[in-house]
C-alpha cells in the first residue's frame, strides 16, 4: 500500500483515494472482505474479477449507494463517509454505470440538467455539455431526443454529464462494451486526456487487452478478496485471467469446417421485415441469411440496432404473416410459435436469463419440463400427463454435469444460481436436446472468463457436431473467437456475412457503424 501524508504538514496525500479494509456483508455472504485499495493523482486503475468477484459492491460504496460494515475510505488522505452518491459527487467521485440511467423521451440536454443544480437554465446546460463535448473529442447534440439516439451516442451522454459535475475521480464501469471498436479508440484517446489533466480513473472491464493497453495499475477480487496488485501492460491476457479466476482458463479451439460433409442450410431467413413494436423499436428491414450445418455464424452490432428484433422473429416469439421468411431444416416455419419451431430441432436462448430464460421461482428442474415438455413429451409426460419426475431430475443432473453448473442445493430456485451458472444451465438444457438449429442471444453476457470458454467450446462442438449455431453478440472477441463468418446488425439491416478469414476487427467495425458494406474495403484501405 501506498502511504499517505497527512494534512497536518500542509501538503497533499501522496494518493488520491485510498481504501482500508473496506468490507460489506449481506447475510451470511461477504460480497466485500476487508478490500486494500490505492488509486493515484493521474491514474488509470483497472479493478478486474470474475462475475460475483465483489467489484459492484466495491464500487457502490465508493459511490455512496452502499454503506461498509467496516474498514475505511481516505479522500486526499483524510478519513470521510460516503453516506449518498451527491455526498460523493460533492467529494469529487463520478460514476459512469454500465446500464444507463436515461430518458428516452427527453433531450440529452434534458437527462444532464436532471443531475445538476436545478436552478442552472436549461440552455446554459446545454451550451456547457456541447462545448465540453467537442473539447474532449466526443461530439454531442444537446437538443437531440435520447430515444432517436445510438448507444454510442447515449453512452456520450453519461460521460458528459460526469465530467460536467467536475470530479477528480471517474469511476467506469465496462465503458467499451457498447461501443463500435472505432467509438472505443475514440474513448481510448478521452481518458488519455483526462489522465494527462490529472484526473484519476477506475476502470473496470473483463476486455483484457483493452485493460493492457490503458492501465498502469491493476486491482484484482476474487471471492471477495483481493489476491493481486499488478501492472497488467507487463502481463499477458492469460495471466491477468488466471489471477481472477485461479486456475487456467480452458482454451477455446476452433477447429477447421470439415470440407468433405455435405453442409445443407439448416436456418434460412429470406426478405424478413418486421414493423417497430413501439416508438422505440427498430423496423427489420429486408433481413437475408443462411446458417448451414457445421458452422457458427455470428452477428455482430451495437446494442439497439435490431437484433432483439431479430431474435424474437428467428425464435417465434412474434411469427410472421409469411410462413417462409424463416425456414428451419427446409421447412416454412414463419408462422410457427416457440414450440412449434422446436418441434422442428430448433433451440433458442435469449438475452435475458432471469424471467425470460428460466422462471426465477421455478427449481432448476421445473424449468427443463417447462421449456421442454412439448419435445421431450414421451420422456417427461405419461399417458394420463402425469409427470415423469425421475426422468426430469435425471435430465437436469445429466446438464448440470455436462457444464459444471455450481449450485448450493440438490435442485434449487433459479434465482438461487450466480449469473454464469443460471447462463450454463439454461445453455446446457438446449444443447443437451442436440438441436439441429441453436440461435443464442448474448452467450456470455456477465458471465466469467471460466464459464463463458465452456459456452463458447459447447457452441462449436455443437456445431461441428452438424447443427447450425447463430450467435449474436455484443462482444467482437467472442464472435471473432467462435464464428466461421460474421455478418453486422445495422439500424434494421443485416450485412452479408464475411468469412472469419477476410474478418478484421476494423471491417467489422466500420460496418457497425454503419459503413456501406462496398466502401467497407475501400476505407480500410484509406486507414492504412
Amino acid at each position: 500500500m501506498g502511504g499517505t501524508v497527512g494534512a497536518a504538514n500542509g501538503s497533499e496525500a501522496a494518493n488520491l483515494l485510498e481504501v482500508v479494509g473496506l468490507t460489506k456483508i449481506f447475510g451470511t455472504l461477504t460480497a466485500c472482505d476487508h478490500i486494500n485499495l490505492t488509486i493515484g493523482r493521474g491514474e488509470i486503475h483497472a479493478l478486474l474479477g470474475e462475475n460475483g468477484a465483489g467489484k459492484s459492491t466495491l464500487v457502490k460504496m465508493l459511490f455512496g449507494s452502499l454503506e461498509p460494515n467496516e474498514g475505511e475510505i481516505r479522500w486526499k488522505g483524510e478519513p470521510v463517509r460516503i453516506a449518498s452518491p451527491g455526498a460523493a459527487r460533492k467529494l469529487g467521485i463520478g460514476m459512469v454505470f454500465q446500464h444507463f440511467s436515461l430518458f428516452e423521451a427527453l433531450t440529452a440536454a434534458e437527462n444532464i440538467a436532471l443531475s445538476l443544480d436545478h436552478k442552472t437554465p436549461i440552455g446554459t446546460i446545454a451550451a456547457k455539455a456541447q462545448a465540453l463535448s467537442y473539447g474532449y473529442g466526443l461530439p454531442l447534440d444537446p437538443n437531440s431526443l435520447v430515444g432517436d439516439l445510438s448507444v454510442g451516442e447515449r453512452q456520450r451522454i453519461e460521460i458528459i454529464r460526469c465530467l460536467l459535475q467536475v470530479p477528480e475521480l471517474i469511476i467506469l464501469d465496462e465503458p467499451t462494451s457498447v461501443l463500435t471498436p472505432q467509438e472505443a479508440d475514440k474513448l481510448f484517446e478521452t481518458l488519455e486526456r483526462l489522465r494527462s489533466e490529472g484526473k484519476s480513473i477506475l476502470y473496470i472491464s473483463h476486455r483484457l487487452e483493452e485493460v493492457k493497453r490503458m492501465c498502469d495499475r491493476a486491482t484484482v477480487l476474487r471471492h471477495g478478496k483481493v489476491v493481486g496488485h499488478c501492472d497488467p501492460r507487463k502481463e499477458t491476457a492469460a495471466s491477468l485471467a488466471r489471477m481472477m479466476v485461479g486456475n487456467e482458463v480452458l482454451q477455446v479451439v476452433r477447429p477447421p469446417v470439415e470440407e468433405s460433409a455435405p453442409h445443407p442450410a439448416l436456418l434460412e431467413i429470406r426478405g424478413l421485415d418486421r414493423k417497430p413494436a413501439t416508438p422505440f423499436s427498430i423496423p427489420l428491414k429486408n433481413i437475408n441469411l443462411e446458417v448451414k450445418a457445421g458452422e457458427v455464424v455470428g452477428i455482430a452490432g451495437v446494442a439497439g440496432n435490431g437484433q432483439g428484433e431479430l431474435f424474437e422473429a428467428v425464435s417465434g416469439e412474434v411469427r410472421q404473416q409469411d410462413g417462409g421468411s424463416i425456414r428451419i431444416r427446409g421447412r416454412d416455419a414463419g408462422h410457427l410459435a416457440i414450440s412449434g419451431r422446436r418441434l422442428l430441432g430448433a433451440a433458442f436462448v435469449p438475452e435475458e436469463r432471469l424471467g425470460h430464460g428460466a422462471a426465477p421461482r421455478m427449481t432448476l428442474s421445473e424449468n427443463l419440463l417447462l421449456s421442454r415438455h412439448k419435445t421431450d413429451r414421451k420422456a417427461f409426460l405419461g399417458a394420463a400427463g402425469f409427470v415423469h419426475s425421475g426422468a426430469i431430475a435425471a435430465a437436469a443432473q445429466r446438464i448440470i454435469k455436462a457444464m459444471d453448473v455450481r449450485k448450493s442445493a440438490p435442485d434449487p430456485e433459479a434465482a438461487a444460481l450466480s449469473g454464469g451458472n443460471l447462463q450454463k444451465f439454461i445453455i446446457g438444457r438446449e444443447l443437451d436436446r442436440r438441436p439441429s438449429v441453436m440461435v443464442v442471444n448474448q452467450p456470455t453476457w456477465g458471465v466469467d472468463a471460466g464459464a463463458a470458454a465452456r459456452i463458447r467450446q459447447a457452441l462449436i462442438e455443437l456445431a461441428r457436431s452438424g447443427s447450425a449455431v447463430l450467435v449474436i453478440s455484443q462482444d467482437l472477441d467472442e464472435l471473432f473467437e467462435i464464428s466461421d463468418a460474421i455478418a453486422v446488425m445495422h439500424n434494421g439491416t443485416l450485412s452479408r456475412p464475411l468469412p472469419i478469414a477476410q474478418a478484421t476487427f476494423e471491417k467489422i467495425g466500420l460496418l457497425m457503424g454503419g459503413a456501406e458494406p462496398g466502401h467497407v474495403e475501400h476505407d480500410v484501405k484509406e486507414v492504412a
